[in-house]
């Protein structure tokens, strides 16, 4: 059977489990963009994400015996909730690992959709960590793994996205923008748009910290990356699947990498501006649009919305990528003269306007002349800091500028 058929197939099977998803423009993107900008909201799912379909339909095709054993899986956080919400709905025991780093709030929810039906291993810094443990566990102890992305009937489930938003929208589709983790949704739905709209251009887009399907197939082998930034966590991973990466190697027609600030930007507009609440994965499809703009201008273009699973104690920690993203956020390390007045001096002398400080951690008192100090400044401008640095200098100020510095950056800031 090939793999559309299987697609069809599974969407027969996700029939009374899986409501489909809207597919809605939004006009404030399509007239920024000058073009039909339509979202699929998986993010209103019942798991918040459509990890639902590929897990469900795995679980669906395990045999009897296997389906008594019980199953273990690895996820980052949205598979393993698809997971969980399907081994409540089939009565099958599971056994979920996650890597330490995952957010709370998915975590819980995990747990919550999976009930009495799921143990939950917290392990390791990364999916690939979690990963390794899980499938050492399914063999050890001879139980099916459901694997996240790397699996037919998996990819046949995330790819029943593709044909709602053929049988939604029956207009010509010029662009597609999906995200890609290990694979598995790009699969599946570049197979069926290659199938049903094959001048439908198929764009990819990953984290710039995450480039595993882009390396993959700049290197023409899967390739497994040393290290990542874990912080678009529904879409890190060091390794893209074989399966994955043989389709979307013959499927995608590029693949964008989005930096991790761009997407809290794009996180925090979607909440300010459309009332979206969306994971950092689930905004890497519009944040994209910025660096597609020129090819997608009076074009109809659709973006996968793939999940809504933010963990809010996240909020300061997006908002601060977003502002150092976008030029607004700036850190020194200054050397200031210990005596009264000298805070003061470089308030009224050296900033000259009325941007605050969202942080200043003065280092330990010692018997020199002049201390360091960590200040970081939050600008409404971001020209401004040329005028700072130039007063600095004029001041005669010694500083370090910790933006260019990330070793010391992550040592002082964190």
């Amino acid at each position: 059977m090939t793999l559309f058929k299987t697609i069809q197939q599974a969407q027969k099977q996700l029939q009374n489990v899986v409501s489909p998803t809207p597919l809605i423009e939004n006009l404030n993107l399509s007239e920024e963009f000058g073009a039909t900008v339509l979202l699929k909201r998986e993010d209103l799912q019942v798991v918040r994400s459509y990890k639902i379909r590929g897990a469900y339909n795995k679980m669906c095709t395990l045999t009897a015996p296997e389906k008594e054993h019980g199953i273990i899986c690895a996820s980052a956080g949205n598979h393993a909730q698809g997971v969980a919400f399907s081994c409540h709905l089939l009565k099958i025991m599971g056994k979920i690992y996650m890597p330490k780093t995952t957010p709370k709030q998915k975590v819980k929810q995990v747990q919550l959709f999976g009930k009495n039906y799921v143990e939950i291993v917290l392990t390791g810094d990364t999916f690939d960590d979690a990963y390794a443990k899980a499938v050492a566990d399914a063999t050890l102890n001879n139980k099916a793994f459901i694997h996240p992305f790397d699996d037919l009937e998996v990819i046949a489930g995330q790819g029943t996205v593709g044909l709602e938003i053929l049988d939604t929208y029956k207009e010509p589709i010029d662009y597609v923008f999906v995200p890609i983790g290990g694979g598995g949704l790009a699969s599946g739905l570049s197979t069926v748009f290659k199938k049903l709209s094959p001048t439908t251009k198929i764009i990819g887009v990953e984290p710039k910290g995450a480039p595993s399907m882009k390396t993959a197939i700049a290197n023409n082998k899967n390739t497994a990356l040393d290290t990542i930034d874990k912080f678009v966590d529904g879409a890190a991973v060091k390794q893209v699947g074989d399966l994955t990466f043989a389709i979307c190697q013959k499927n995608l027609d590029d693949i964008i990498l989005v930096p991790e600030g761009k997407v809290c930007t794009t996180i925090l507009r979607l909440y300010n501006e459309e009332a979206m609440v969306v994971e950092p994965a689930g905004a890497l499809t519009i944040a994209a649009l910025d660096f597609y703009k020129e090819e997608i201008k009076g074009k109809t273009v659709v973006c996968i919305v793939s999940g809504s699973n933010n963990d809010i104690e996240r909020t300061a920690e997006i908002k601060e990528r977003s502002l150092l993203y976008e030029g607004l956020m700036h850190y020194f390390m200054i050397q200031f003269p210990q005596r009264p007045g000298a805070l003061k001096e470089f308030v009224n002398d050296i900033l000259e306007t009325d941007d605050p400080f969202s942080f200043f951690k003065k280092k330990k008192k010692n018997s020199r002349e002049v201390g360091s100090v960590v200040v970081g400044l939050e600008l409404k401008n971001p020209n401004d800091i040329q005028s700072i640095k130039t007063n600095m200098n004029r001041k005669g100020f010694e500083y370090q500028y910790l933006n260019e510095r990330h070793d010391l950056f992550t040592q002082l800031i964190g």
